[in-house]
């Protein structure tokens, strides 16, 4: 065996409900990319049409061995407006959760992840003073639908990347580049995770069940100065990681606020996580408040760098604070041919079943190729291909390495001879 997998390392798979369902025009990101605002001119709309072929979908994830599967519903589906419940939505998804039970794979449900109705939206979203107790409500739908059948949450995937590409930059939907807005999102989100969290619990424990499971998937980052010795660049570092990433994730957390994230009525300090979810991609090299990447590093086809080493280093800080099992609820890498993503698992794998850490669950992003935000259909993270002309789903070799690596308990000599040594990165 060329690696061999810690002991009780689940792995498997993440998407979002958005990215791969289509058909739905009743969302934020549906009407972005209705306005022409996608980078290749794609729409949403299409995406991966998995709404109508999500049993293909799992079929393919049970033949290929997927232990573990992160899934989005869509608010927007459950609530297409305010106070009105759709009862096919619910009756669909809770199809859709028992199937992928019934094959074996456990659930890991997510409620927030980027998209939400337009009603929502349009009343101001997380910025409006409201946004708790509306997405209270839907919490509420959520686990009256199906506290029965999954016992495993995410409450909100990234609020980070939403708020900073939403409500600051004004590169995703609503537009906007304001501090107050960002400031207001963050604090009520915040409020958001922390009361449902606790909701979450209670319901589940009033209907007799004591396994659940909550948290929320944190995008996290190495920021390194650009110059190890630079005063500036460090001082630039320090500060970018605590304004992007450092006080939102103690305020989730904890209930511990500061700036940027002001305290909410209700919210109090304690323990909100029952796991610690990770979302890690790359490494930021930084000369001021910005992101940057280093010279002459591997990259992926998005211009990200591949830092296998900082998961691991996310990982044993955020255990020795927090001291909660580890889920890499996302990891993955753009490779728009899959040239590089086979050796990408292995080397990332590698470092997680050999360093020590508390990594646990390692839920790769993504399963099918999908609608990427901005980027639309022409940035490719799946091990499984998608033509997106004619929908057909085809296991990319990575996705032939993953899913042996998860029948052998690690990477076999055959293997990686096979899929791991014609796999390069690129600079």
């Amino acid at each position: 065996m060329k690696l061999t997998l810690k002991k009780d390392l689940l792995l498997g798979v993440a998407t979002a409900s958005a990215q791969i369902e289509g058909g739905d025009k009743n969302h934020n990101w549906a009407r972005f990319s209705e306005d022409g605002k996608i980078a290749d001119g794609s729409s949403i709309l299409r995406a991966d049409d998995h709404y109508n072929r999500w049993r293909e979908d799992i079929d393919l994830m049970a033949e290929m061995g997927i232990q573990i599967y992160r899934f989005g519903i869509e608010w927007s589906r459950i609530e297409p407006e305010r106070g009105v419940i759709s009862k096919n939505a619910i009756e669909h998804y809770r199809e859709e959760i028992s199937y992928m039970k019934a094959k074996g794979i456990l659930p890991l449900l997510t409620i927030h992840h980027f998209t939400h109705p337009l009603w929502f939206e349009d009343m101001g979203g997380f910025t409006s003073k409201e946004s708790v107790d509306i997405f209270m409500d839907y919490v509420k739908v959520v686990i009256d639908s199906f506290g029965d059948l999954v016992n495993e949450y995410i409450t909100i995937n990234e609020p980070n990347v939403y708020c900073t590409n939403s409500l600051f930059y004004g590169t995703w939907p609503p537009e906007k580049k304001s501090l107050s807005a960002l400031v207001k999102a963050f604090s009520n989100m915040t409020a958001c995770h922390v009361k449902a969290y606790e909701y979450i619990h209670q319901k589940r424990r009033e209907m007799g069940y004591d396994d659940t499971k909550v948290s929320f998937a944190n995008h996290l980052r190495i920021f390194a100065p650009k110059k190890e010795k630079n005063v500036i660049h460090k001082i630039c570092a320090k500060l970018t990681d605590w304004l992007f990433q450092g006080a939102i994730t103690r305020a989730m957390m904890t209930g511990k606020c500061a700036f940027p994230v002001m305290r909410r009525k209700g919210v109090k300090k304690g323990r909100y996580y029952d796991f610690i979810g990770v979302n890690y991609y790359s490494r930021s090299t930084v000369s001021g408040i910005a992101d940057g990447v280093r010279e002459n590093c591997y990259k992926n086809d998005l211009g990200w760098e591949i830092y296998h080493e900082g998961l691991i280093e996310l990982a044993q800080k955020l255990y020795k604070k927090y001291n909660a099992p580890i889920w890499v609820t996302e990891n993955g890498t753009c490779d728009n041919y899959d040239k590089f993503r086979a050796r990408f698992i292995y080397d990332q794998l590698k470092l997680i079943s050999e360093t020590e850490n508390e990594i646990v669950r390692y839920y790769h992003w993504s399963f099918t190729d999908n609608f990427e935000w901005k980027e639309g259909e022409s940035a490719r993270f799946g091990i499984v291909h998608i033509d997106y002309e004619t929908q057909k789903r085809t296991v990319k070799n990575s996705g032939k390495l993953y899913s042996s690596i998860i029948g052998n308990g690690g990477v076999t000599d055959e293997a990686y001879a096979e899929f791991v040594e014609p796999s390069v990165y690129k600079k």
